[in-house]
């Protein structure tokens, strides 16, 4: 009888160690895939100035440049309206701007720049293989225009399909999905987490070998790609050149 409830006992602990050892097991499964959320870079100043920011702490993995699948299947044949991005001692970006897909959007920079707002002002925050941003008066990614607008893009209930390719311009923000104001961000690979997001607008259509000069050649001094002031590249000018 004894040797019995000894062998009954033995069965029990090792069907316990084995149901510890699964359950051990199946907690440890799943995705181990990151995901990239939107950061906040500053807290507010002012009435006047969100805190704006791009889209994540980290750079994108970087890749060879080209057409992504969603690129290649992208069509925009709309208005378009061309403006051009003179940087100092590095050249022009010429941006055409798509005027039926954001309307908001593209009126609000439209305005800001026939009123020379980024005229002298900065890309303040760059990350290779990701995006350079600029159009921050402060040039600490803590200022804006004064005026906010309405993101234009489908996790805040407006269609844009528009991806954010290598090339692609779209507009800062804070976690307020209506806090856009002066401050954008061009692509310099592909980020599809941004899709839905951030509020694209149009794409490079000249001069992405100076986008990539200020990507891969401005100093930074952290991860998050901060510029020292006086090492941040210079707008001289952002003029409209066809409507």
């Amino acid at each position: 009888m004894k040797t019995k409830a000894l062998y009954s006992k033995v069965i029990c602990i090792a069907l316990a160690l084995v149901l510890a050892f699964g359950c051990i097991a199946l907690s440890g499964c799943g995705s181990s895939e990151r995901k990239s959320d939107p950061i906040s870079v500053g807290k507010k100043t002012s009435s006047d100035a969100g805190d704006e920011e791009s889209a994540t702490e980290e750079a994108a993995a970087a890749t060879e440049p080209g057409q992504s699948s969603a690129a290649s299947e992208f069509v925009y044949d709309g208005k378009t309206t061309a403006v051009e991005i003179d940087v100092k001692d590095y050249g022009k970006i010429i941006v055409d701007l798509y005027d039926d897909l954001a309307p908001i959007t593209v009126e609000n920079f439209k305005k800001l720049v026939s009123e020379k707002f980024y005229d002298g002002l900065t890309f303040h925050r760059i990350i290779k293989g990701f995006m350079i941003q600029g159009g921050d008066p402060q040039g600490t990614g803590m200022g804006g225009s004064g005026t906010n607008i309405k993101g234009e893009f489908s996790s805040n209930g407006v269609q844009n399909d528009l991806p954010h390719t290598r090339g692609v311009i779209s507009m800062a923000r804070s976690n307020d999905p209506d806090s856009a104001s002066s401050q954008f961000f061009i692509m310099h690979q592909d980020a599809s987490h941004l899709d839905g997001q951030y509020a694209a607008f149009g794409k490079v259509r000249e001069g992405m070998d100076v986008v990539d000069a200020i990507a891969e050649n401005t100093p930074v001094t952290d991860s998050n790609g901060t510029v020292e002031k006086d090492k941040q590249p210079v707008i001289n000018s952002i003029k409209i050149i066809e409507e």
